[in-house]
């Protein structure tokens, strides 16, 4: 299915979040995201966090790795598995989206500050 436009992302790249369904599960400890992946053909929206959702890869030697052997890289997970770490409060927070100075912002629903 063709979509015409890309999906509204309320997470970004460097955002701490917390997990909060699956086998990572903790609602008290932040995590950092490492990349923000769209897959518009699918119409879904995958991330990958810092330490979830760790796979196991083999790899040959090469000029990058001379070594080669097994190494352990982080998978992405759905972004609904997700919520945004509010510092502020200490907790995970759900977001809304508001026009200050003429630039869109993400404001926290659990203290009311805008999330940088």
């Amino acid at each position: 299915m063709k979509t015409r436009f890309k999906k509204k992302v309320k997470i970004r790249k460097g955002d701490l979040v917390a997990v909060i369904t699956g086998r990572y599960r903790n609602r008290t400890k932040p995590r950092k995201v490492l990349e923000v992946i769209q897959d518009p053909e699918k119409d879904r929206v995958r991330l990958l966090v810092e330490g979830v959702n760790m796979a196991t890869k083999h790899t040959k030697p090469s000029a990058r790795n001379a070594k080669g052997g097994i190494i352990r890289i982080e998978a992405p997970i759905d972004i609904s598995n997700v919520m945004l770490w509010d510092s502020g409060a200490g907790a995970p927070t759900r977001i809304s989206r508001q026009r200050k100075d003429g630039k869109g912002v993400r404001i926290s629903k659990k203290s009311g500050e805008v999330i940088k």
